[in-house]
C-alpha cells in the first residue's frame, strides 16, 4: 500500500482528535458497548481499506477513496465542513489573498470549447497578445477542444515564473498560435465594477467575495464616484460567497457609528469563544444605500447585509440570500492539504442566526435551495425565530437576509441562452474584420478600459440584420429570423455586451447589462425609500 495511502490515514485520525477537542469525550458515540477511540478508527479504517484493495473488481486509486473519506465524514457535521486537497487548498490561499498565478484572461466556455472574453491588464497573456475570442486548443500538450472552463483555468494557472504552453485557434489566422507564457501575478478584486447611474446614483460591485483588500477597494470605489457627483449608492452584494470576515466588519464600518455591534459570533469550543465584533471608524458615508443580494449572496455578504437592515442603515432589495451562518476555522494538514471545520454561528446585532436549516434533506437540496419556497418549488419555508428591533419592525433568524423589497432577476431561459453564444461567435467574426460591409468594427486589441457610455455601439438596423442573417444560417445556433425577433432587445443588448467587452474589458460588457437590469432599476426607483430610511436613522441618533 502506498506511502501516500498512509500519510492520508493519519490525516482521518488527526482530524478525528480535532473533532474529539472540539465536542468532548462525552459525545464520542460506541458501538457494541466498546468506546471508539482513534485507535480504533485506525484500524477499522484500514480494515475496510484492506477488503477494497483485495477485492474490488479493478485498481483502487488510495488518495481518491481518502479523500473522499474525509469528505463524507466532514459532511455528516454540516454542509460546510470541508476537505480540501493540495490544489483546491492552494486555490483558496490565492482567493484570500487577492491574488492568484496565471496568464490572466477571462474565459467562456461556448458550445464548441472555452473561449478568452477578455484580457487582465499588464499580465502574460496581455503581454503575450492574446485577444478576445482566441480558442484554447492545446494546453501544455493536451487536448483542451472538450474542456470545460474549469479545466482551462486549472491548467493554466500554476507556480509563478513557470511556463505553460498553449496553442489557441484565432480567426483568420491560417492555423493554431502557439504561445509560451511565464506565470505571473494576476489580480482578484472583490470590486470587479463601479460607475455612475443617473441621478447620481453611484454603483459599486462587490461581487467578488470579502478579501483582503476589500475595505481600501470600496473606499477608493467611493471616493471616485463621489468626484462624479455621487449622491446616493447601490452596494451589489448578488452573488458574494463571503471571505475575510475582518473586511466584512471595515465595509460595515463605513455605514455605521462607531462601536455597533456587527456582528455576534458564538461558539462552543477553545478554537471560538463567544463575542461581539464592533464597528470602528464612524459614520463616514451619510448618503442613502441600497444592498442588492440574492441566493448567491452569503456568509460576510449576508453579514453586511443584515447590519445593514438591522440598524435601518440602508434598503435591502433582491431576494433571499444563501443562509450561511456557520463559521470556518481553517486547518492546515500535512502536505498542503487542509479542511475547514465550522466552530461557531453569525448573528445579526440584534440577534437573528444567519444560517439556514440544514438538518433535514440532502447536501443537494441544500446547496439548489429545493427548501426555499421562493425558488418555485413549492416547499415550506423553514419558520424561523421572530426578532423584533428597537424601531418595532419583526425580521426573522434561521432563514438567510430576506430582503425589504423584493426584485426578481432578468429572465433567462433556452431561448435567450442560444441567442447569447450566436452574438459572441458573431461578434468574434465582426472584430476579425470578417462580416463583409462591416470592416470598421475590426479591433486589434482590447484597449482595457471599462468606462463605457450609454450612446456607445448602439446596434442600429443594418449590424442588427447581419447578426439575424449569420445566426440564421448558423445550423447549430438553433435559431432562425422570427426565434430572434421574440427577443429584440435582449438580442441587441447581448451585441452590444459582447462588442463592449471585445473593444474594451469584460467589465465594460458587464456593464451594457447591469445597466438594463431590473433589479438595479428597482433599486433606483427605490432611492427615495432609502433616503427616508436614512433620514429617520439620522434623527433617532
Amino acid at each position: 500500500m502506498s506511502n501516500k495511502f498512509w500519510i492520508a490515514a493519519l490525516v482521518i485520525i488527526a482530524i478525528g482528535a480535532v473533532i474529539g477537542g472540539l465536542f468532548g469525550r462525552s459525545s464520542i458515540s460506541t458501538l457494541a458497548g466498546t468506546e471508539v477511540t482513534a485507535g480504533r478508527i485506525s484500524a477499522d479504517y484500514r480494515e475496510a481499506v484492506d477488503v477494497v484493495e483485495k477485492g474490488y473488481v479493478s485498481g483502487v486509486d488510495h488518495e481518491k477513496i481518502t479523500d473522499s473519506s474525509i469528505q463524507g465524514m466532514l459532511w455528516t457535521l454540516d454542509p460546510h465542513s470541508a476537505f480540501f486537497t493540495r490544489d483546491e487548498f492552494r486555490k483558496l490561499s490565492e482567493e484570500q489573498a487577492s491574488e492568484f498565478y496565471g496568464i490572466g484572461v477571462s474565459i467562456l466556455q461556448h458550445r464548441d470549447g472555452v473561449y478568452i472574453q477578455s484580457v487582465i491588464p499588464n499580465t502574460p497573456a496581455d503581454k503575450a497578445g492574446l485577444r478576445y475570442g482566441d480558442r484554447f486548443v492545446m494546453v501544455d500538450g493536451k487536448d483542451a477542444t472538450q474542456w470545460s472552463s474549469s479545466e482551462v483555468s486549472r491548467n493554466v494557472r500554476g507556480e509563478k515564473g513557470t511556463s505553460v504552453k498553449v496553442k489557441i485557434e484565432r480567426v483568420a489566422a491560417a492555423g493554431p498560435t502557439e504561445f509560451d507564457i511565464v506565470r505571473g501575478g494576476v489580480p482578484l478584486p472583490s470590486i470587479r465594477n463601479y460607475f455612475m447611474l443617473p441621478n447620481g446614483v453611484g454603483y459599486v460591485g462587490l461581487t467578488g467575495g470579502f478579501q483582503e483588500t476589500t475595505a481600501a477597494e470600496l473606499g477608493d470605489a467611493v471616493t471616485d464616484l463621489q468626484k462624479q457627483g455621487l449622491k446616493s449608492l447601490i452596494l451589489d452584494l448578488r452573488g458574494n460567497p463571503g471571505g475575510i470576515l475582518e473586511q466584512a466588519i471595515s465595509v460595515v464600518s463605513r455605514f455605521i457609528p462607531s462601536n455597533k455591534t456587527v456582528v455576534s459570533v458564538k461558539g462552543r469550543s477553545s478554537y471560538s469563544t463567544t463575542r461581539e465584533l464592533r464597528s470602528t471608524g464612524g459614520m463616514s458615508d451619510n448618503f442613502p444605500l441600497v444592498v442588492l443580494i440574492n441566493g448567491g449572496s452569503a456568509s460576510a455578504s449576508e453579514i453586511v447585509a443584515g447590519a445593514m437592515q438591522d440598524y435601518g442603515r440602508g434598503l435591502v432589495v433582491g431576494t433571499d440570500s444563501f443562509g450561511k451562518g456557520l463559521v470556518q476555522r481553517v486547518f492546515r494538514l500535512p502536505y498542503g492539504t487542509g479542511l475547514t471545520l465550522t466552530t461557531a454561528r453569525y448573528y445579526t446585532p440584534f440577534g437573528r442566526s444567519l444560517q439556514r436549516d440544514y438538518s433535514s434533506g440532502s447536501i443537494y437540496d441544500y446547496y439548489s435551495h429545493h427548501d426555499a419556497e421562493d425558488n418555485g418549488n413549492g416547499g415550506p419555508k423553514p419558520a424561523g425565530s421572530p426578532v423584533t428591533l428597537p424601531d418595532g419592525r419583526t425580521l426573522y433568524g434561521g432563514r438567510g437576509i430576506e430582503p425589504d423589497v423584493k426584485a426578481e432577476p432578468s429572465e433567462f431561459n433556452a431561448l435567450r441562452s442560444r441567442i447569447g453564444d450566436s452574438a459572441f461567435y458573431f461578434v468574434r467574426q465582426l472584430v476579425a474584420g470578417k462580416v463583409a460591409g462591416f470592416e470598421s468594427y475590426k479591433v486589434e486589441r482590447q484597449n482595457q478600459s471599462a468606462d463605457i457610455q450609454p450612446t456607445a455601439f448602439v446596434i442600429n438596423d443594418r449590424l442588427f440584420e447581419a447578426f439575424k442573417s449569420y445566426a440564421a444560417s448558423d445550423k447549430q445556433s438553433g435559431l432562425t429570423v422570427e426565434s430572434i425577433m421574440k427577443d429584440p432587445d435582449f438580442a441587441k443588448t447581448r451585441l452590444r455586451l459582447e462588442l463592449a467587452t471585445a473593444n474594451y474589458s469584460n467589465e465594460a460588457g458587464i456593464r451594457v447589462l447591469l445597466e438594463v437590469d431590473p433589479q438595479i432599476l428597482k433599486a433606483v426607483e427605490l432611492m427615495p425609500e432609502a433616503k427616508k430610511m436614512l433620514d429617520s436613522n439620522l434623527a433617532m441618533k
